[in-house]
């Protein structure tokens, strides 16, 4: 059931997919706005084969064993199958904000989450561009939802499913969509994300609904040029050397030398590995709340470009 179901939407959205980004790739060709490198689709599409293989590889485990386990023992039965997919799909959007926001907010997590952002583009081939090592542990958000009787089969179709609108929000194409903006994370919303401008860092963390983000505090509309700096993608400190194998482990490699470093406390060890992206026990770097903070007592958010000191963020 599981093969068929993803099947029906691998045969749905390729299509789709072939159809928006030739789309997308012919009007900035036409509107030279250069919105795709042959090099960055690339890497798009490399680190998709790794978190799909990972994810393949480690499925078994995830959903045969441990929410199965949790299904087998589930506190509630679903008759209704309307309340049933609808609640599913409530459910399994607000656990993915947390998901997300906990990518954002712990570095450990980020780390891998890093690869996602790490384009200095926004065009639907980034939707591609994923957290390879994020089906390691994304399942354990999910446990809840198979205890509370959700099939695990259920939970991963959902989670693809609304996966094809993230892919639809990575765009500069569609500009504004007017009252589904109060409903929907739209590609304006999503802009938003992907931005490395300080207002912007760790906004509009959700999938496919903004409530959560207006519930908890990180929804941010994008604002117009004359009111803010124009958007600018990509990472804070962009990566210097992005091959294959540092665009996967570089944020890593840099949490490795910041605890080896000498003379910091135990503490500092922790917060360099939990703590969230950019801080540092000498306040050489900056976190988004920090840089945020900087911009708003410089008055330099309308026209200067963020340039802050932070590593990878």
């Amino acid at each position: 059931m599981e093969a068929v179901k993803e099947q029906w939407l691998i045969l749905i959205s390729t299509p789709v997919y072939v159809l928006i980004i030739g789309l997308e790739l012919l009007l900035s060709h036409i509107g030279h706005k250069k919105a795709y490198t042959f090099k960055d689709t690339v890497t798009n599409i490399y680190l998709m084969l790794l978190n799909s293989g990972i994810d393949l590889l480690f499925r078994a485990i995830y959903m045969g064993l441990i929410l199965q386990y949790f299904y087998e023992h589930r506190i509630m039965e679903w008759r209704q199958p309307i309340s049933y997919w609808l609640l599913l799909l409530l459910a399994e959007d607000f656990i993915y904000y947390w998901l997300h926001r906990f990518d954002h907010e712990i570095r450990f997590f980020w780390a891998t989450h890093v690869t996602h952002h790490s384009s200095e583009k926004l065009n639907f081939s980034v939707g591609f561009r994923s957290s390879v090592f994020q089906p390691l542990y994304r399942f354990m958000y999910f446990i809840p939802l198979a205890w509370l009787g959700f099939n695990p089969v259920d939970i991963v179709f959902m989670y693809s499913a609304t996966q094809i609108w993230g892919i639809f929000v990575h765009t500069e194409m569609i500009k504004k969509m007017g009252w589904l903006e109060h409903i929907l994370i739209t590609p304006s919303h999503h802009r938003v994300h992907h931005a490395s401008n300080p207002k912007y860092l760790d906004k509009n963390m959700g999938m496919f609904l903004v409530v959560w983000d207006k519930l908890f505090g990180t929804f941010q509309p994008e604002l117009p040029e004359e009111e803010y700096q124009p958007i600018k993608y990509g990472l804070t400190k962009n990566i210097e050397n992005p091959n294959a194998v540092n665009i996967v482990f570089h944020e890593w490699d840099q949490m490795w030398q910041d605890v080896q470093q000498d003379g910091i406390s135990m503490q500092d060890k922790f917060n360099y590995l939990f703590g969230p992206p950019g801080w540092s026990h000498d306040g050489s770097r900056l976190t988004s709340e920090e840089m945020r903070q900087q911009e708003d007592e410089s008055g330099l958010g309308s026209d200067t470009p963020a340039s802050i000191p932070i590593p990878s963020r």
